[in-house]
């Protein structure tokens, strides 16, 4: 929760570690929305829409162009981003409100807001979105006014750039030789500010809240990722000691090379998560001993079909294929709540998040996860995968003992290695009934979290309750170990914890047997693993359960690993 403290200090939610000291810069603003303006005579509304045409257009090539310079996620937000200027359902909406006799600017933001609507209703991912609406209508505002486009400043030197929300499309820009830290007012842990951050290695906090707005441009701040702090009026030695010290740290991490595994030689696998081909072949260039988390969902968000077993099938051997013998851990469609695949995907449900989704799909639609099963064991077949490559899969969303039983017995009959996903509180509790008919478990810590505490993980109202140090989740994950070491049954994490290297120490200490993240994350949580013994794991796994919140168990572990 944000606050301003005597010592000016503001905090906020930290995502990526790293610490920089820099004069802060703001981004550009964004246009005045007009509220309405002069009717456009019908002879002169074909006229006004080719003119918006021409500015939307131009608009979506500026933003192809970036994300040809880019790569990876960076480059992914960028075309979907330029995408999102091209779809034929915005453009008709604001084609309509031009024939209503609208101005183009009145008409662009009239359609957007509709959209932003039903987005927001939505929830989670789409409601995420928003913030890309919100961008494109800007910028295409802008380019009819012929204005500056909002966005990113002009800078010289080093800085930290300060937003109430960066849009995916100026996150993926950056050019970290200046931007050298991002501070937003909004966001979350798992928005794209984040996710882009982690790619570029930049150090960033997101969730400050209103307090932010109380740095001015030009102030030279001190802000410590890891910590989620941004500090005004620093003593500058010791800001650039502090600097200094980070940038050794992220030399360390640098020439870190695995496999991971503490001082005394506990092992802990590190794995990747990816959506697609592209983030597969991404994350065998780095230390990655496999995938951990392959979201196959993902590769079918605009598909108004179900793809065949065919069709699938090719698409899963592109991410197989990256690791040829490595484990990679293949998760069935994760549909529903934030996560809207046409082909699966329940409309109009009061309450996505806690309704149909994931598993509870296949409940009404079996022979929908049978042919993915079917497509899975197809792609494992045609590359010769073994024991030596295991393929092992697992289902979202499972709640009950006789859910992980019907899953496995599906996966059995098409000789697959069958896991679950514990993201449903209820799922840790009964952890020692569902574990006998699974080979394995992957700990999901964003939902874990979100429905642990009851708190929307998109929220960035929320963020201090959806933090994975909070104890109430750590205690949840210590009861799966506890009964994965019972059982034999392996325990993963393929949440956003893992790529925190102080609480993958944590999580290790727990009794996780893998961690899967962002690739570019890998290295910091293997560097980290490394420079302690299991013993000091265990210590702060102890001292994390036993903490009051999420503040004070981030503070001790910290002074235990980092003394």
């Amino acid at each position: 929760m944000s606050k301003v403290s005597d010592d000016t200090v503001i905090t906020g939610t930290g995502v990526v570690p790293g610490v920089r000291y820099a004069e802060a810069v703001w981004i550009r603003p964004r246009p005045a929305l007009p509220t309405s303006g002069p009717v456009v005579e019908a002879g002169e509304r074909e006229a006004e829409y080719e003119r918006f045409t021409t500015a939307a257009d131009t608009v979506a090539e500026r933003l192809s162009s970036r994300s040809e310079a880019a790569d990876g996620a960076a480059k992914e937000v960028l075309n979907a981003t330029a995408g999102m200027v091209r779809d034929r359902g915005w453009r008709k909406a604001v084609n309509k409100n031009i024939k209503s006799g609208h101005p183009a600017e009145y008409a662009v933001v009239a359609a957007t807001t509709k959209f932003i609507s039903m987005f927001e209703a939505a929830g989670g991912v789409m409601a995420e979105r928003v913030t890309d609406l919100r961008d494109i209508r800007d910028r295409v505002i802008a380019e009819l006014r012929g204005e500056e486009e909002p966005g990113l400043p002009q800078v010289n030197g080093e800085v930290v750039l300060f937003a109430d929300d960066l849009s995916p499309a100026d996150t993926a820009a950056l050019d970290t030789n200046h931007f050298v830290a991002l501070v937003t007012e909004l966001g979350g842990p798992t928005s794209h500010t984040a996710i882009i951050a982690r790619q570029l290695n930049v150090p960033c906090i997101v969730a400050v809240g209103s307090a932010l707005n109380d740095i001015k441009a030009g102030d030279k701040v001190l802000v410590d990722g890891a910590l989620g702090t941004i500090t005004l009026n620093s003593d500058p030695e010791i800001a650039v000691a502090a600097v200094a010290e980070s940038k050794l740290l992220a030399e360390r991490i640098a020439q870190w090379r695995g496999p991971a595994e503490t001082k005394d030689g506990h092992r802990v696998q590190l794995l990747a998560n990816v959506q697609d081909g592209n983030a597969a072949r991404i994350a065998s260039d780095t230390q990655a001993e496999g995938i951990g988390l392959f979201r196959t969902e993902m590769c079918f968000l605009s598909a108004l079909e179900e793809p065949s077993v065919d069709e699938q099938a090719e698409v899963y051997k592109k991410v197989l294929e990256r690791f040829p013998n490595s484990k990679v851990v293949v998760r069935s469609l994760d549909a529903g709540s934030d996560k809207p695949v046409a082909f699966a995907t329940m409309a109009d449900e009061m309450n996505p998040a806690l309704g149909v989704r994931g598993l509870r799909v296949a409940r009404a639609n079996e022979p929908l996860l049978t042919r993915q099963l079917d497509a899975i064991a197809k792609a494992v077949k045609e590359l010769g995968r073994d024991e030596n490559a295991p393929t092992w899969v697992m289902a979202p969303m499972v709640a009950t003992a006789r859910e992980a039983k019907w899953f496995a017995g599906l996966c059995a009959e098409r000789g697959l290695v069958a896991g679950a996903m514990i993201e449903v509180p209820a799922a840790a509790l009964m952890a020692d009934k569902i574990m006998p008919h699974l080979d394995f478990v992957s700990i999901g810590t964003n939902d874990l979290t979100q429905y642990t505490m009851a708190a929307d993980r998109m929220s960035p109202q929320l963020a201090y309750l959806t933090d994975p140090w909070q104890p109430a989740v750590l205690r949840l994950i210590q009861h799966t170990c506890e009964e994965g070491k019972r059982t034999n049954t392996a325990v993963g994490v393929c949440g956003e914890a893992a790529a925190d290297p102080l609480l993958a120490c944590v999580l290790a200490g727990l009794g996780v047997n893998s961690l899967s993240s962002a690739s570019t994350a890998i290295a910091g949580v293997g560097a980290q693993l490394s420079a302690i013994d299991f013993d000091t794991c265990v210590k702060a796994a102890e001292a994390a359960i036993n903490a009051e919140g999420a503040t004070e168990a981030r503070q001790k572990v910290r002074d235990i690993l980092q003394p």
